[in-house]
């Protein structure tokens, strides 16, 4: 899956190239129709694939963010939901794997490949969970810079943003254990959520946590290279070395992996620090190849959602 999910990242990039170097024009926003072609999703061909991950707990992987769900005596939360255009397949491998219906649906942030499926499952009766900055994101709609292209994410209607948010942490209990939300920064976007299942002792890091190339972080949303590695390192410290972690992205790994991506963010974020405070230009930048060394775990970095001009970015705001 991670190469997959590599290989059309690549593929976007090559079919955007004609923005790479440059901010694109509001004439080239795209729809979502645009991007899912850019991305090479076909929604009617889609299949899901299931991971029980621990014992009530389970990963489907489909078109989007990876959705953790967990099943019990109280019913199905999930946490992200995709695209409406799949939750017909969604719902059957829920069904399969002993869910009905989705009685709660925590979104990490308010990004379309998270949330789109909030306009499926909110008529639905689904009770949508969210931080309140997010709920604010998705209620008013914006633009996603994703530095190669971008895309005008539309406001949610109503009946498809979260009915309960919160600020800092909150508390449900479901399925015989207790399952935290915490926002510890602003990290990928402004309302980001991490999930802990802590009867099955793992995590859901949303896009804060990609494990399939380097991360996208939306400044325009309030992210921050500095916000994403605080992110980790205190979702860091709620685990344990057993920690099951489940990215935005990618396979399902563990807490050695995150170390490893934490410690990667800390690199790159000294490395454009220096090269800033040396009086270097986004594209000097870019050309001194920061994240050269670890492209071979986290790909092409000119393949990615542009990580370095992000990182560039979000530091000279600062």
């Amino acid at each position: 899956m991670k190469m997959f999910l590599l290989t059309f990242t690549i593929i976007f990039f090559i079919i955007m190239s004609g923005y790479a170097n440059s901010d694109p024009r509001e004439e080239d926003v795209l729809n979502l129709d645009q991007l899912a072609d850019a991305f090479g999703w076909n929604f009617e061909e889609a299949e899901i694939q299931t991971q029980m991950v621990a014992e009530g707990l389970y990963v489907l992987f489909g078109l989007g963010g990876n959705i953790a769900v967990s099943i019990g005596k109280d019913g199905v939360l999930i946490v992200d939901d995709q695209f409406p255009q799949i939750m017909d397949k969604l719902e059957a491998a829920i069904s399969k794997i002993g869910g009905e219906k989705v009685d709660y649906a925590v979104n990490t942030h308010w990004h379309f490949d998270h949330a789109e499926g909030n306009n499926a499952l909110g008529p639905k009766g689904t009770k949508i969970i969210a931080h309140s900055n997010a709920r604010a994101d998705m209620a008013k709609g914006g633009l996603i810079n994703m530095v190669i292209a971008k895309y005008m994410q539309q406001p949610y209607p109503d009946e498809a943003l979260p009915v309960f948010t919160y600020n800092h942490g909150m508390q449900i209990y479901f399925n015989d254990g207790e399952i935290d939300l915490k926002n510890f920064a602003s990290a990928h976007t402004n309302g980001d959520t991490a999930v802990f299942f802590k009867k099955q002792n793992a995590v859901h890091l949303g896009d804060v946590f990609n494990n399939s190339g380097y991360p996208f972080i939306d400044v325009g949303s309030g992210g921050s290279i500095d916000g994403m590695i605080k992110f980790c390192e205190e979702a860091l410290k709620l685990s344990t070395e057993d920690t099951i972690v489940i990215p935005g992205h990618g396979p399902v790994t563990d807490i050695a992996n995150l170390k490893q991506y934490i410690s990667m963010l800390k690199t790159v974020r000294l490395r454009v620090a220096s090269l800033i405070a040396d009086g270097n230009t986004m594209q000097q930048v870019l050309d001194a190849r920061p994240t050269e060394d670890f492209d071979e775990i986290y790909g092409p970095e000119r393949g990615s959602l542009g990580f370095v001009n992000r990182v560039y970015t979000s530091l000279s705001q600062q």
